[in-house]
């Protein structure tokens, strides 16, 4: 059975994340989302939060399973008794940063290997950071995270709710 770990932070999830995740659901047979806790960065949503956004957005998917994980994500692959890591690639600047992730994680644990899978290309801009800077300075990024995830994103950063 090929079972792969897509591991990230998801702060917040987009629909870059969520296309990912349908690509990774087609091409093994269990998936395991994992959401990464930082303890270098602030996120703005607790790792509960980012689960909890996950699990709701990949309900219809039966093979893909939502986790969470603390420290080196090889680790997490071992424990999960699995072998494969799944990035996605948006843009040339990712594939360098992946390919040291890749090289790095294959040095920590030569059993792991890393797929890399290109999301759609209207996606290929999008990121998080940019997703949350452009919701707390009052931008629709309706386009770009489903539903769920923009009304959390406006709960937490909308400038009209910060006023008051």
């Amino acid at each position: 059975m090929a079972k792969a770990v897509y591991p990230g932070s998801f702060d917040p999830p987009t629909h870059g994340h969520v296309d990912l995740i349908h690509r990774g659901s087609r091409l093994f047979d269990e998936l395991v989302v994992a959401v990464a806790t930082n303890s270098e960065k602030a996120p703005l949503f607790t790792v509960d939060e980012r689960r909890g956004m996950l699990v709701e957005l990949t309900r219809p998917i039966v093979n893909v399973r939502i986790d969470s994980f603390e420290g080196l994500v090889v680790d997490f692959v071992r424990r999960q008794k699995c072998s494969v890591i799944l990035r996605g690639l948006r843009t040339v600047s990712d594939f360098e940063y992946e390919y040291q992730m890749a090289l790095t994680n294959r040095s920590l644990a030569r059993e792991v290997d890393t797929v890399f899978v290109m999301p759609n290309e209207k996606w290929s801009y999008v990121s998080s950071r940019l997703i949350k800077e452009a919701v707390a300075l009052g931008g629709d990024v309706s386009a770009f995270v489903p539903p769920l995830v923009l009304k959390l994103l406006e709960d937490r950063l909308s400038p009209a709710k910060k006023r008051g």
